[in-house]
């Protein structure tokens, strides 16, 4: 791990995990749509890698915005 968006994408990932744990059912239903956030984050570390900072951090909100609604559903 040498860039900025490495460490950021591996620490969202990590914190979707623990997430998924602590906070949800651990059904397959919500690791589906865990699954999306997890493929933002990558995508960010890619697009961040290659020098899109501002879209990178675009998608990084996104998934966590997205993996927060997902997890605190009611």
């Amino acid at each position: 791990m040498i860039t900025l968006f490495d460490f950021l994408t591996v620490a969202c990932f990590v914190c979707l995990v623990i997430a998924f744990f602590r906070w949800t059912k651990r059904d397959t239903h919500t690791l589906l749509h865990m699954l999306v956030s997890g493929a933002a984050f990558a995508i960010a570390n890619q697009v961040g890698n290659a020098g899109l900072a501002f879209l990178a951090l675009a998608l990084i909100f996104a998934g966590a915005g997205y993996a927060t609604l997902i997890v605190f559903k009611r």
